[in-house]
C-alpha cells in the first residue's frame, strides 16, 4: 500500500495554509452577476449548462468535450478527475469560451473517493454521525485535489427490501437514522461553505422513494401513498437540504404514475414551493430519455418538455433538451423563462462553489492529500466502528494473540476487489488490505497462518472445500470469511435470493462439523438469510464491504484491540419470503398469536426477523436501569427529556448505542409499532456508569393527521430505551391539549 511520507503531509499543509481565503460572493452579488450572464448568453449557450455528459472510466475526457466546452456547450461533466485533465478543460473553458463559464466536474463519490471507507450502509452501521461525517469530509478533500467539486452522494433512499442492490448506497431502513446519517454526510461533504479548497458540493439522490422498487427490482415502479412518502422517504431528503445539500437527483423509477424525473409534485410542489430549494435538479443517467419507455412521453421531444416543465434542470447524459427546446419554445410548448430559471440554478451553485473565483485545482494539492497517512488511519477506524458482532457463543471472539496456529478459510478472505465494495470511486484494487492480510500484519511469526480459498463465491465447483476442512482440523481457530462479491450489491444487482451464494454454506459447515472454535466474518452489501450461521456457528462478524483497510480493521476486531459497537441499520429477515421485513410496520387488526391461525403470520415460518433493526453484541455487557421521564403530562407544543442510566458491568472497555422509540397508542390515523426518535453511541470502561439524556419534542411527537397536516395529537405515548428495537425499558407519558 503506498502511503504519503510525513514530509508530504507538512507539503499539503502548507498549500492550504497558502491558498487564496476566496469565498463564494455575496448572494445579491451572485443574483447580479447571473442576471448580467443570462442577458448574454445566446440559447444555445444556456442549453450547454443544462447539459452534462460522461468522461471515460479511467478519468479522461472524451475528444468532443472540447470543442464543446470552447464553444459554451457543455457546462458539467462525469467521471472526468485528476487535475492535470480537469484543470485541461477549465483552461478552454475559462480562457477559449466567449463567456467564460467554468466546467463543474462530478463523480460518483460515495464512501470515499481514493481512499475507500466501508460502503454507507456499513457506515451507517456504526450509528456514528461523527464518524459518517468524517468520511465524507476526507472523500471532499481528495476529490476537491482531484479536480472534482461535485459529488452525486449521499444517496439517501430509505430501503426495505434487501432484494434491492442499491440498499448498499444508503443508511438502511428508517427514515430518523437515514435522516441523521444525510445530514452527516452533507455536512462532511460541504462543511460550512462548500466553496472552500477542500470541500465539494453534494448531491442528494434519488428524489424519491427509489427504495421502494417493487419486488426489490432495479429501476422498477413505485406505488406509494403520500403519507408513505412525507413520513418516510422524504425525510432524509429534508436532512439534507437542511444541512445545506447544493443540489438533487431525480431518479429512475415511476412514482404513483408519474416518474420521478418529470414528476411536478415532487420536483416543483415540494422541493421547490415548500422547502424553498434554490440548488439545481440534475437527472440520473438517461433518465429523461427512459420517459419514452416509461410510457410517459411518446417521443423524445416530449420527454424534454415533461423533464423540464417538471423541474429537472440539467441533463445527464442524453441530450434531448439540446436538441429538442429551440423546437418546444417556437411551437409555445416550453417557455424561455423556463430554460432561464435552470439555467440561473445551475450557475447559481457554480458561484456558490467559487468556481469563477478560483476554477483551477492546485495540481501539487493532489498528489500529496490522496491516500495520505491520517486519511488511511481514519478508513480503518471508521471500517472498526461499522462491524457488527451479531454472535459470539462461549466467547470464541476475541482470539488470543498468542495463539499457536490458524486457518483463515474462504473466497473472500484474500480478495482485494471485493473488499472495497460497489461504487467505489477511485478506488483502487492494490490498496485494499485483505482479512488475510490483516491477520498476518497483527500476528507475530510465532503463530501459524494457514490458507485456503476453500470455494468460488459462485458457481458449483467445491474441489477446494476439502483442503479447507483440513487447515481447519490442525488449527486452534478457523476464520472463514464467506458472503457476497462487490458485482453482487449496488446498481442493477437486485438477487431474488439472499441465501449465501455459490457453495459457501456447504463449505461453513464441513468446517463446523470439525468442532475447532470457528469464527464466521461476513463481507456483503445487504442482509444476507444466514439461518444455519445463526443456529451452529459460534461466532459472526458482519463486516460490510468495509474498504482499503477492511482487512486490517477486522483484524483488530477478532484480536481484541477493538471491542465492536456497531448495530444493524437494518432488519436481517430469516427466509426472503418474509421481506419486506421491517422494524417500524403497522400492528394490524390482528397481531401475529401462535396460537390464532387467523392472525397475521406465515404457516411455513416465524413472522420475526433473525436479528433485528438496531441489534448488535459487544465483548462486554452493559445495563440500563433507571428510565426517567421529565414529565408525565405536556401541552402538543411542549417538550419531554428522557434519561436512562447505562453501565459496563462487563471488563472490558466497550461501547454501547442507546436508542430510543416511541409509539402513539391511538391517533386519528394508525401509527408504526415502534418509531426511533433519538440514539446515542457512548463508551464506557468497565465498571463505568452514564447517564444518558434524549428530549422528545415537536418534531418526533408530530405526525400526518388525514388532512396531510403535521400535528402533535393528544393521547398516551409509550417511550422504549434499549440496545435495539426489540429489547428494552418503557414508560410512557400523555400529551394533552
Amino acid at each position: 500500500m503506498k502511503l504519503v511520507k510525513p514530509t508530504s503531509l507538512l507539503v499539503v499543509l502548507l498549500i492550504f495554509a497558502t491558498l487564496p481565503s476566496i469565498a463564494a460572493p455575496p448572494r445579491d452579488d451572485i443574483e447580479r452577476r447571473i442576471d448580467a450572464l443570462l442577458a448574454r448568453m445566446t440559447l444555445e449557450e444556456k442549453l450547454g449548462q443544462l447539459q452534462i455528459l460522461d468522461g471515460e472510466a479511467n478519468g479522461n475526457y472524451r475528444p468532443e468535450h472540447l470543442e464543446m466546452i470552447r464553444k459554451g456547450l457543455l457546462g458539467s461533466t462525469l467521471n472526468v478527475r485528476g487535475a492535470k485533465r480537469t484543470n485541461e478543460l477549465q483552461h478552454i473553458a475559462v480562457e477559449q469560451s466567449r463567456l467564460k463559464i467554468p466546467v463543474l466536474f462530478g463523480f460518483d463519490v460515495i464512501h470515499g473517493y481514493r481512499t475507500i471507507f466501508p460502503i454507507s450502509l456499513g457506515e451507517s452501521a456504526s450509528w456514528d454521525p461523527a464518524a459518517v461525517e468524517r468520511s465524507a469530509s476526507i472523500a471532499a478533500a481528495e476529490s476537491a485535489a482531484s479536480g472534482v467539486r461535485w459529488t452525486f452522494a449521499p444517496m439517501v433512499d430509505i430501503a426495505r427490501d434487501p432484494r434491492w442492490g442499491r440498499i448498499s448506497e444508503g443508511a438502511g431502513e428508517d427514515p430518523y437514522l437515514g435522516a441523521v446519517m444525510a445530514g452527516a454526510r452533507v455536512r462532511g461533504f460541504q462543511g460550512k461553505d462548500y466553496s472552500a479548497p477542500d470541500k465539494i458540493v453534494a448531491c442528494a439522490k434519488h428524489w424519491v422513494a427509489y427504495g421502494a422498487a417493487e419486488g426489490g427490482r432495479d429501476y422498477n415502479t413505485t406505488d406509494v401513498s403520500e403519507r408513505a412518502l412525507r413520513e418516510t422517504y422524504f425525510p432524509p431528503f429534508k436532512a439534507a437540504l437542511d444541512a445545506g445539500v447544493g443540489t438533487f437527483m431525480s431518479a429512475f423509477n415511476d412514482l404513483n404514475g408519474v416518474p420521478t424525473s418529470a414528476n411536478p409534485f415532487t420536483l416543483t410542489t415540494v422541493l421547490r414551493r415548500e422547502w424553498k430549494f434554490d440548488g439545481f435538479v440534475v437527472s440520473d443517467y438517461e433518465s429523461i430519455k427512459e420517459l419514452i419507455n416509461h410510457g410517459l412521453a411518446a417521443n423524445e421531444a416530449e420527454a424534454a418538455r415533461a423533464a423540464l416543465s417538471a423541474g429537472v434542470d440539467m441533463e445527464m447524459v442524453s441530450r434531448l433538451y439540446k436538441e429538442y427546446a429551440p423546437q418546444l419554445i417556437r411551437e409555445g410548448k416550453l417557455s424561455k423563462a423556463n430554460i432561464d430559471e435552470a439555467v440561473r440554478r445551475i450557475l447559481r451553485i457554480k458561484f456558490r462553489l467559487g468556481l469563477f473565483e478560483r476554477p483551477y485545482t492546485e495540481e501539487a494539492r493532489e498528489q500529496a492529500t490522496i491516500m495520505s497517512h491520517a486519511n488511511v488511519e481514519a478508513a480503518r477506524e471508521v471500517a472498526a466502528r461499522s462491524i457488527v458482532l451479531l454472535k459470539n457463543e462461549r466467547d470464541v471472539l476475541p482470539i488470543s494473540k498468542g495463539i499457536h496456529s490458524i486457518a483463515v478459510i474462504g473466497p473472500l478472505a484474500d480478495d482485494q476487489q471485493d473488499m472495497i465494495g460497489s461504487w467505489s470511486g477511485d478506488g483502487r484494487k492494490e490498496d485494499a488490505v485483505t482479512l488475510l492480510a490483516g491477520i498476518k500484519q497483527k500476528l507475530s511469526p510465532s503463530t501459524q497462518i494457514t490458507y485456503a480459498k476453500g470455494c468460488e463465491i459462485e458457481g458449483g465447483a467445491s474441489d477446494g472445500i476439502d483442503e479447507a476442512v483440513r487447515i481447519a482440523r490442525d488449527a486452534d481457530v478457523a476464520i472463514i470469511a464467506v458472503g457476497e462479491s462487490a458485482a453482487m450489491t449496488g446498481e442493477a444487482a437486485s438477487r431474488a435470493s439472499l441465501d449465501l451464494p455459490g457453495r459457501q454454506l456447504e463449505m461453513v459447515k464441513a468446517i463446523v462439523a470439525t468442532g475447532r472454535p470457528t469464527a464466521v466474518v461476513l463481507m456483503n452489501g445487504r442482509p444476507l438469510t444466514i439461518n444455519w450461521l445463526a443456529e451452529n456457528a459460534p461466532a459472526i462478524l458482519e463486516s460490510w464491504f468495509a474498504g482499503i483497510q477492511g482487512g486490517n480493521a477486522i483484524a483488530d476486531v477478532l484480536f481484541g484491540d477493538v471491542n465492536p459497537g456497531g448495530k444493524l441499520p437494518v432488519t436481517f429477515p430469516r427466509v426472503v419470503g418474509q421481506v419486506p421485513l421491517y422494524y417500524n410496520h403497522k400492528n394490524t387488526g390482528r397481531p401475529p398469536d401462535p396460537n390464532n391461525k387467523y392472525t397475521s403470520k406465515y404457516l411455513d415460518a416465524l413472522v420475526t426477523p433473525l436479528f433485528p433493526f438496531g441489534f448488535g453484541l459487544s465483548y462486554t455487557r452493559f445495563r440500563l436501569t433507571d428510565l426517567r421521564l421529565g414529565a408525565s403530562i405536556i401541552r402538543p407544543d411542549g417538550r419531554v427529556t428522557v434519561t436512562v442510566d447505562v453501565e459496563n458491568t462487563g471488563d472490558r472497555l466497550g461501547d454501547e448505542v442507546v436508542q430510543l422509540y416511541i409509539r402513539h397508542i391511538a391517533a386519528s390515523v394508525t401509527r408504526p409499532v415502534k418509531e426511533l426518535k433519538g440514539f446515542e453511541r457512548i463508551t464506557l470502561k468497565p465498571g463505568e456508569k452514564k447517564r444518558v439524556t434524549f428530549t422528545l419534542a415537536r418534531e418526533h411527537l408530530g405526525f400526518y393527521n388525514r388532512d396531510m397536516r403535521f400535528v402533535v395529537e393528544p393521547g398516551e405515548l409509550k417511550v422504549f430505551v434499549g440496545a435495539n428495537s426489540v429489547d428494552g425499558l418503557e414508560a410512557s407519558f400523555r400529551v394533552v391539549e
